[in-house]
This record gives structure tokens, sequence and C-alpha cells, in this order.
């Protein structure tokens, strides 16, 4: 079975800086986007997720040829 690439972008990397996001780090980031199963066609919202911190986030995703791309993170209060 092939491992499923994760990539972060940029954008998302810096949105980790805001106080919105503030408590949700890359590494529950990452777990959310191995969770999520199958395949991701087109840029997607899921909801629902929870960091290790206890702060709710969704995250928008999608499946490219380099891997499963992180478009964005957006924390919920």
């Amino acid at each position: 079975m092939v491992q499923l690439k994760v990539v972060i972008t940029e954008h998302a990397k810096q949105r980790l800086r805001e106080d919105r996001q503030g408590g949700i780090t890359s590494e529950d980031i990452l777990s959310a986007a191995y969770s999520i199963p199958g395949r991701i066609p087109s840029a997607t919202r899921f909801r629902s997720f929870v960091a290790a911190s206890g702060r709710s986030f969704d995250l928008v995703a999608k499946d490219t040829k380099a891997g499963r791309l992180v478009i964005t993170v957006i924390g919920k209060s």
C-alpha cells in the first residue's frame, strides 16, 4: 500500500500564526489530513477536527499528483 504524502501550503502555515488558529499545530493538520478517507478531486472543506489543545478547526484540502494538499486551516472559536 502506498503511503499518502500530505503537503501543507505556505498559506496554511501562515494561518497557524494568527490568533484564530492558536493552539493548532502542523501535527494536528497532518493527523486530520491523513484521517480523511478516499480521494479528494477538488478543493473541499472538511469540518470539525479537534487539535490536541482542544481547539476545533476546519481544513480545506485537495489531492494532487504531489499528494494531499492542505490549502488552508480555519480555526473555530
